[in-house]
């Protein structure tokens, strides 16, 4: 029961990280020369969930831009919206599945100490 509690905290941690990443990919959208970071899951020991992060380097977009010493050719972030919004609400319904496991757990633990009560 136990283990269950802690697979599922170490989901949740693991989904929060995934939204972090999707929250400074999304903040920094217009930020030159930004490069994305992706959050992949992997099976850690005792039934954990472990995020990596890894930066993406592929090329933004270039474009021309006026400056001060003419045009220039500048790199934009590789960012794509279409990419990074399904992925925040996926990852928030993986987090409110989650939280709705931690629920059961604690109810079927709750109702396992109140039959050993009688």
């Amino acid at each position: 029961m136990i283990s269950g509690i802690n697979s599922t905290l170490s989901a949740m941690q693991a989904f929060q990280k995934k939204m972090e990443s999707v929250a400074d990919n999304t903040a920094n959208v217009n930020t030159d020369g930004f490069k994305k970071t992706k959050v992949t899951l992997h099976e850690g020991t005792g039934r954990s969930i472990v995020p990596q992060v890894h930066r993406i380097e592929t090329p933004g977009p270039q474009v021309y831009e006026q400056t001060s010493e003419g045009s220039e050719l500048v790199e934009k972030s590789n960012v794509e919206l279409t990419e990074e919004i399904p992925q925040m609400m996926l990852n928030k319904r993986f987090y409110q599945a989650n939280i709705k496991m931690l629920q059961v757990e604690d109810e079927m633990l709750g109702s396992l100490l109140d039959i050993k009560k009688l």
